[in-house]
């Protein structure tokens, strides 16, 4: 455990950003989760209204820094193409 003041603030301010951070990443999860049972149901209008959601969850989780910007960009990705492959069959 820390014993200098400024490590016990370090310490603190972690804690409080980890759970931060916790959030924005299972809100992106859960997102992305949704376009995914959207995408197998073949629901087209669906399908499009949560890539929408996932794509800002996963581009504020990028922002804030809890994954890696170019991480967020290959999930919009991929998970655009499945959705215009519903679309087009």
């Amino acid at each position: 455990m820390a014993n200098h003041k400024s490590a016990l603030k370090r310490a603190r301010q972690s804690k409080v950003r980890r759970i931060r951070n916790l959030g924005y990443k299972t809100r992106a999860k859960h997102a992305v989760k949704e376009v995914r049972t959207a995408v197998e149901e073949a629901s087209q209008e669906k399908a499009g209204e949560k890539l929408v959601e996932a794509t800002a969850s996963l581009q504020k989780a990028a922002c804030k820094g809890v994954i890696h910007k170019k991480n967020a960009a290959r999930r919009i990705s991929r998970l655009a193409r499945q959705v215009n492959q519903v679309t087009s069959s």
